[in-house]
């Protein structure tokens, strides 16, 4: 049987070409690290982690993405089989060691019988002799290989600037000033209480350090960088400072939930920083991606109370991510309209966030797969996370104002009858999952 070529050995390309090799198809998966280097990665492992190391919300019966989870874990995910055996505390999230996540990830790919992993840049179109593509490079393609989707696509890409967040060595953390808690000690997947240490402000503090974060010195961009807007929902520290001087006390360094055990008041503001190894030595700044110089970082950050000797293990950064308009070029799986033997997947497709990527991953490699059997691809329901997410980047999006897009709620089909607020989530939820049930059910059958 001929393979499908999966281009990208990020999150999507893994979970597709792992999901073409559960159907009994061969997959060959292109990686062009670590010969060729980009402005985020570290390492030339598949699956590498570039940002925060968590998955977001692990609550399968009130949350969108803990749905996605949980659907994703039904479809035999490896990215999310992985997550789960990897995972460090984060509260109600689902966080990851990130080097041994993305260890395990390449170790099961390399394990599988059906699936191959070359090294070395795309550079041109693929080979006319290739018949089945995905593309899931992300969004930090390569220029020559976005110059390749650019002519196939027949449009230019859109782009937008995505954050990194800086990584602390905890041991370098004052106690005396900070503590373990997660907010309303709220248990996460392992059943830890406290999976994040807090740094508390009094006004005084929190206002010294708005001024300062708002005169830090930032990344300058180059010209062709001025006019790319950003991703709401992953926005540098200093722009969402400068929307307001109480805009981070209502985002990511809110105090509610959290009680200081070493002042009897109330913190006027708190920095959280979570866990991002296995070993717990290393803790990510939650909400604190940016754009500013490393020397501002240092001098600015080190203002926030318990960070006063931090010991940075990564600055933040930042860098332009890609996509395309998928709504004007592909079908509804996931194929290029004007070209049927290319796929996209991945970030790449307008989904923001890693499990929203993996999902569409692992949609195009079922697709994919059904279709080299001779069998007709099938979308889950849109009822289903799964679905709904396919929908908006394929279908039900807006092509004019197409912008990155997390799973949420408000992409799914409403629920019939009056539903207070309290129940809307979990019957969400329900049927989500039964009807997840029924299309895995008759996928399984089909094949029999």
């Amino acid at each position: 049987m001929k393979p499908i070529h999966v281009i990208g050995g990020g999150l999507a390309g893994c979970e597709a070409a792992w999901q073409i090799a559960r159907a009994g198809v061969p997959a060959i998966v292109h990686e062009m690290r670590p010969g060729r280097a980009t402005p985020a990665h570290l390492t030339g492992g598949l699956a590498e982690l570039v940002c925060s190391n968590s998955f977001r919300s692990d609550d399968a019966g009130n949350n969108a993405v803990g749905l996605l989870h949980e659907e994703m874990r039904r479809c035999e995910s490896v990215i999310l089989g992985v997550a789960d055996t990897h995972q460090v505390p984060a509260g109600g999230a689902l966080a990851v060691d990130r080097g041994g996540f993305s260890a395990a990830v390449e170790a099961a790919l390399e394990a599988e019988p059906l699936i191959t992993i070359r090294r070395g840049e795309i550079t041109g179109p693929p080979p006319e002799d290739w018949d089945s593509v995905i593309i899931a490079t992300g969004p930090l393609t390569s220029p020559a290989l976005a110059e390749v989707i650019g002519a196939a696509t027949g449009a230019d890409s859109l782009a937008f600037f995505d954050a990194i967040a800086p990584i602390v060595h905890r041991e370098s953390i004052d106690f005396g000033q900070a503590w373990f808690q997660s907010r309303y000690d709220k248990p996460g997947p392992a059943g830890d209480k406290a999976a994040y240490i807090n740094c508390p402000m009094t006004r005084g503090q929190y206002e010294d350090f708005l001024d300062a974060l708002l005169d830090g010195e930032a990344t300058a961009f180059k010209d062709w960088e001025r006019d790319t807007p950003y991703f709401e929902g992953c926005l540098p520290v200093e722009v969402m400072a400068a929307r307001g001087r109480e805009t981070l006390r209502f985002g990511p360094m809110k105090p509610v939930g959290l009680t200081n055990p070493h002042r009897d008041e109330k913190p006027h503001a708190v920095v959280q920083l979570r866990q991002d190894n296995a070993l717990g030595t290393l803790f990510n700044m939650v909400g604190f991606q940016t754009k500013l110089t490393y020397g501002a970082q240092k001098r600015v950050f080190r203002m926030i109370p318990g960070l006063e000797d931090a010991e940075f293990a990564r600055l933040g950064g930042i860098h332009r991510n890609t996509f395309i308009n998928s709504i004007k070029l592909l079908d509804k799986v996931l194929r290029l309209i004007s070209d049927k033997r290319l796929r996209f997947a991945g970030q790449i497709t307008g989904v923001e966030g890693y499990v929203e990527s993996a999902a569409i991953g692992l949609l195009a490699g079922r697709f994919a797969a059904a279709e080299r059997k001779a069998a007709r691809p099938v979308a889950p329901p849109p009822t289903t996370a799964l679905g709904a997410l396919l929908g908006h980047i394929t279908q039900a999006g807006d092509a004019e104002t197409f912008q990155p897009m997390n799973v949420n709620f408000g992409l799914f089909p409403p629920l019939g009858g009056k539903l207070g607020r309290k129940h809307r989530k979990p019957a969400y939820c329900r049927r989500a999952l039964a009807d997840l049930d029924a299309w895995l059910g008759a996928e399984r059958a089909a094949a029999e």
